[in-house]
C-alpha cells in the first residue's frame, strides 16, 4: 500500500521515485472524501446496508488504498469485477464479504476458494460449473444476478424463477444475494426503473429469505423502494454524478495536475498544435503542461479555437491561479496547451501546476467537455501520475 504524507516535503519515496512535488503529472487522492461519500450514500440508503464498489482498481484511484480506507470506515461488503481484484482487496479487507461480478469460470475456482470470494453467477453455464466445483471443493456461497431488462448479464426472470422452484438443484445450494442492475437509474423519470423494480420483486419473492440488491449509485437516489437489503454505490464514492447534479451532495475525491513545462508567446493569426486547427484571434500566452491523452486526459477535450470572453466554445479547461483557462488546439500524447492570456502576467511561471480535474474543475464538467462520462474519465487515469493519498481524519 502507498502511504504519503499530506506534507509535500515529507513523502516517503521508493527507490527510483521522484518527489511528488517534482512529478510531471500528479494525482492527489482524498481518502477522507471517499469515506465521507460512502457515509453519505449509507445515510441515503436508509435501513439497507451499504457496500462499496471498488472495481477497475478503485475506479482508477487504487483498490488497495481505497479498499483499506473504506474497510476501516465500516464497509463490510465490496464488489469487484474480476477475481484478481478480489485477491488484492482481501489483503486490505480481511473479514469483508467480497463479491466478484464476472462470476466463476473454469480455471478461476481456486482463487475464489483460497481468498473466500463470492462469485456472482449470471448464466446457466456458470451455475452448472459452480455446481460441479462445489461438488469437488465443498459448499461455498454465491450470488445470483438476474436480468430485469438491461439485457447485459444475468439469468432471465424465467430462468431465475425456474431455479427457485427446481427441486433437483443441489440441496446445499443457497445463494446469499440476489441482485440486478438498473438500465436507466440515471433518469428518475424513466418508466424503465419501475418496470425493472416490479420484475425484481417477483424474483426476490421466489427466493424468500435471501438478501436482495438492486441499486448502484443512481438507484440509491431513486428512494427507499429501490434499496432492498444492500445498496452498491460506485461512482458516488469517488465524487461523480450518477444522476445529473447528485455530485453536489458529495466531495471530490481526486485532483489531477500537470506541470507547466513552458510558457510561450504567440502572435494573433498563429496556429497551435497538430493540424493547425486552432488559430489565435489575439496575441496570446500559451502554457504547455506535461499531460496528454496517454495520461487519460482525452483528446476529445481539445480546444478548437481561440477563446472569446462572450462566446460559448467547445473544449475543456484547466484551472490555475484562480482562473479557468481554455485548452488551445489538440491535446497530444504527452502535452496539453492552455491559453493563459487572461491570467495576469507574473502570476504563473514554468514549474507551476495546472489542475486538470479536481475541486475547481469538477470531474463531470470535464467529462461533459470530453463528450463522455465521469466514470470513463476517472478510470482512464494512467500510471504516469505520481500519487499521493491523504488519509481520513
Amino acid at each position: 500500500m502507498s502511504e504519503y504524507s499530506n506534507d509535500l516535503n515529507e513523502e516517503p519515496l521508493q527507490e527510483g521515485e521522484i518527489p511528488f512535488s517534482a512529478a510531471p503529472a500528479r494525482l492527489t487522492v482524498d481518502l477522507g472524501a471517499i469515506v465521507d461519500n460512502w457515509k453519505t450514500m449509507r445515510a441515503l440508503s436508509g435501513s439497507a446496508r451499504t457496500a462499496a464498489v471498488v472495481k477497475a482498481d478503485g475506479y482508477g484511484l487504487g483498490i488497495e488504498d481505497v479498499g483499506e480506507a473504506l474497510y476501516g470506515a465500516g464497509a463490510a461488503d465490496f464488489f469487484v469485477a474480476v477475481p484478481e481484484e478480489g485477491e488484492t482487496l482481501r489483503r486490505f479487507a480481511p473479514n469483508a464479504r467480497i463479491f466478484v461480478l464476472s462470476g466463476m469460470w473454469p480455471g478461476t475456482e481456486e482463487i475464489f476458494f483460497e481468498n473466500d470470494l463470492v462469485p456472482v453467477l449470471a448464466s446457466t453455464e456458470q451455475l452448472s460449473f459452480f455446481f460441479s466445483a462445489v461438488a469437488e471443493y465443498g459448499d461455498f456461497p454465491c450470488a445470483l444476478q438476474v436480468d430485469t431488462g438491461f439485457n447485459r448479464l444475468g439469468l432471465t426472470v424465467e430462468e431465475a424463477l425456474a431455479l427457485a422452484g427446481d427441486v433437483s438443484r443441489p440441496a446445499s445450494f443457497e445463494p446469499v444475494l440476489i441482485l440486478s442492475h438498473l438500465a436507466c437509474g440515471d433518469d428518475p423519470a424513466s418508466a424503465m426503473n419501475r418496470a425493472q423494480l416490479d420484475w425484481f420483486r417477483i424474483v426476490t419473492a421466489a427466493f424468500e429469505g435471501v438478501e436482495a440488491s438492486l441499486s448502484a449509485s443512481a438507484g440509491i437516489f431513486l428512494g427507499a423502494d429501490y434499496h432492498f437489503d444492500l445498496t452498491r454505490p460506485g461512482i458516488a464514492l469517488y465524487g461523480g454524478d450518477s444522476q445529473p447534479g447528485t455530485s453536489k451532495q458529495l466531495k471530490p475525491a481526486a485532483k489531477a495536475e500537470a506541470r507547466i513545462v513552458q510558457i510561450r508567446h504567440a502572435r494573433a493569426g498563429a496556429t497551435v498544435s497538430y493540424g493547425a486547427t486552432c488559430r489565435l484571434a489575439r496575441d496570446s500566452r500559451l502554457a504547455i503542461a506535461a499531460a496528454g491523452y496517454a495520461d487519460g486526459y482525452h483528446r476529445s477535450l481539445s480546444g478548437s479555437g481561440a477563446p472569446l470572453r462572450e462566446a460559448v466554445r467547445s473544449g475543456g479547461h484547466g484551472f490555475i491561479a484562480g482562473h479557468r483557462v481554455p485548452i488551445a488546439g489538440r491535446i497530444t500524447m504527452d502535452m496539453t496547451i492552455y491559453d493563459v492570456t487572461d491570467v495576469p502576467e507574473g502570476t504563473i511561471r514554468v514549474g507551476d501546476y495546472i489542475e486538470l480535474i479536481g475541486p475547481d474543475l469538477p470531474l463531470d464538467e470535464a467529462a461533459t467537455a470530453a463528450g463522455t462520462i465521469g466514470y470513463e474519465l476517472l478510470t482512464s487515469l494512467g500510471l504516469r501520475y505520481r500519487r499521493r493519498y491523504t488519509q481520513p481524519d
